[in-house]
């Protein structure tokens, strides 16, 4: 009896010593109403860019500097949030008639600073910071 419940009390703990490890904690929080509204604008200002690189004289420039439609898609999601805000309020602050060289020049430098830092590879005359 005694060797039953000692071989008993043996598997007990190796089992609960094992399944120890495989707890997992929950955490649940609210969501803020900044929170939805940061979200909300982040994805206004991405759209508002794209619209903007859409324009059939923006690609055409970007495309005379060298810079492909799908390079410079892709640079503009690896953008952060603040990049883009930045981005938008200069593409708001631009005047309704179009000069959009002031855009395409801060798009060109936001492209050219990846590429140096290493993170894309656009243009082929940059030297990439190795990391």
């Amino acid at each position: 009896m005694k060797r039953t419940l000692r071989t008993a009390l043996v598997y007990l703990a190796i089992s609960t010593s094992t399944f120890v490890g495989f707890t997992q904690s929950v955490q649940a929080a609210m969501i803020g109403t900044e929170q939805i509204q940061a979200a909300a604008s982040a994805q206004q200002n991405r759209e508002k860019i794209a619209a903007a690189m859409n324009r059939p004289e923006v690609m055409a420039q970007l495309e005379s500097m060298g810079v492909n439609r799908a390079d410079a898609e892709a640079r503009v999601a690896a953008l952060t949030d603040a990049e883009a805000a930045q981005l938008a309020g200069q593409i708001d602050s631009l005047p309704a008639g179009g000069d959009v060289l002031g855009a395409l020049v801060l798009i060109f430098v936001v492209l050219l600073v990846t590429d140096i830092l290493g993170l894309t590879k656009v243009f082929p005359f940059t030297r990439s910071v190795r990391r």
